[in-house]
């Protein structure tokens, strides 16, 4: 079946920096870090609440997902059983975030039919609002509200009368920055018409609207915002969808929230846990490294006020660092897994240790090398790839590239390799998977970087010791 919308790349939020609103929540990040990962935040009593979705809610697995196609198509990747086990194997959300108007219908229709018959709840986030991510890297979106309307109610055709899960335009509601004060009003009023659209058409859906983040804007300014788009007709608010909060300060945040609406009996919060078991990197959004897979996709939360955990940022889809924003990169998917338990058996305590990802044996010696530096700048930051060659005849056995960075270069994450900084000497090493390269062969990582006064490019590397040439 023909679904474009699960098939291609899509954009994901924040895939440009955003410095100025996270910048100014980093010590409320600190403190939900805090907190750690949890299965849930509620203790005694409280803690066999239950929210407005059954406790033994199924949501849907995704046969086409991303990662479904890529633990398929690379059966002999060391990488392959951890993402299989811990990733491709759970429902996610599936992004509706193409504007195509003639298609939405029969593209909803055969997920929500899928679902049905599996006996599984879908997850279904719609993407299409004008003016998306404030003409951001993933600005796009219906032409205009009108067009908007009409959208919406095709995309409602499709949902069929059993339950689904609609997460309606994640940054709609807390990102709105670039619109004034009318613009604003007539977009949460478009939002509030499509609760109704949505709910008119398909009664089981359960209707969520965006509620931000717990390091975004407080819970008593997101609250007027969402009353203002009609909350109090929906089934609730969607937290931390691409981010990286704990559950713990994401589900405090929606209490706080849902207070400052005042605790209205038909509302509940969904979270997006699918990469915030390590909590947030810092300052770090942009594909960090370090990250983990959070709380499992489940409607058995121990909270009353949270409907579930979800996985609506689907793990391993870049943000525009690594990968072009919305491509699977199975480093990262493999880097949130192999940080996190395994959905079913023993505990995280009993696990053998896999906080880092499987090394290679030690590096050979010397190597006939060449290597690549291609920086991609923006005011005070960047990001590098970097290609490293082996240009002799022998193979090398495991690999760590050295150079030094000419300026205040301060590297903050990385792909594909680990690298460590001291002062201005950098070290990147392979990561097991991709040490040994052959006569002739090349492996390529990254790294996401701060400046101050000058990013210049180093101009001299070595490889295991030995010098290389750059191309």
């Amino acid at each position: 079946m023909h679904i474009p919308d699960r098939t291609v790349p899509r954009p994901t939020r924040r895939t440009v920096p955003r410095p100025t609103r996270r910048a100014a929540a980093l010590a409320l990040a600190a403190t939900a870090t805090a907190f750690g990962l949890v299965a849930g935040v509620q203790s005694g009593a409280d803690a066999a609440a239950q929210g407005s979705l059954p406790a033994g809610t199924q949501f849907y697995r995704d046969p086409a997902s991303q990662a479904v196609k890529w633990v398929a198509a690379n059966p002999g990747d060391s990488r392959t059983p951890v993402i299989s086990k811990r990733i491709a194997s759970q429902p996610q959300g599936i992004w509706f975030s193409n504007y195509r108007p003639t298609t939405v219908t029969s593209d909803v229709r055969a997920v929500t039919a899928a679902a049905e018959q599996a006996g599984q709840t879908p997850v279904l986030v719609a993407y299409a609002i004008p003016n998306r991510d404030c003409g951001g890297a993933s600005a796009g979106g219906a032409p205009d509200l009108a067009s908007y309307d009409a959208w919406v109610g095709k995309f409602a055709a499709g949902l069929g009368s059993s339950r689904s899960l609609v997460i309606l335009e994640p940054d709609s509601i807390a990102l709105t920055t670039c619109l004034t004060a009318q613009q604003q009003n007539d977009r949460f009023a478009s939002l509030a018409r499509a609760v109704s659209t949505i709910h008119a058409a398909s009664p089981a859906a359960k209707v969520y609207l965006d509620g931000g983040h717990s390091t975004w804007n407080s819970a008593a300014e997101q609250a007027n915002r969402l009353r203002g788009a009609g909350v109090l007709n929906a089934d609730g608010f969607f937290t931390n969808v691409s981010n990286f909060n704990t559950t713990a300060g994401e589900s405090a945040f929606a209490h706080n929230v849902l207070a400052a609406l005042g605790n209205p009996g038909n509302l509940h919060a969904v979270i997006d846990t699918s990469r915030n078991g390590n909590g947030p990197a810092g300052s770090t959004w942009c594909d960090p490294s370090g990250r983990a897979i959070g709380n499992y996709p489940t409607a058995s939360t121990g909270d009353g006020a949270v409907d579930a955990f979800l996985w609506v940022k689907p793990p391993g889809e870049a943000d525009g660092c690594a990968a072009a924003a919305g491509t699977f990169v199975p480093d990262i998917a493999y880097q949130l897994a192999v940080n996190a338990a395994d959905p079913s058996g023993p505990s995280p305590s009993s696990q053998p240790p896999t906080s880092q990802p499987p090394t290679s044996q030690p590096p050979s010696g010397g190597a006939s090398c060449s290597v690549a530096y291609r920086a991609n700048s923006w005011s005070g930051g960047f990001t590098a790839d970097i290609t490293v060659k082996n240009t002799g005849t022998a193979t090398i056995s495991g690999w760590t590239l050295g150079w030094t960075f000419p300026g205040d270069q301060k590297v903050t994450s990385a792909w594909n390799a680990t690298v460590t900084q001291s002062g201005a000497a950098v070290t990147a090493t392979d990561l097991g998977y991709n040490g040994t390269l052959a006569a002739g062969a090349s492996t390529a990582f990254g790294l996401q970087a701060t400046y101050g006064s000058g990013n210049t490019a180093p101009s001299a590397f070595t490889l295991n010791g030995a010098a290389c040439t750059t191309a």
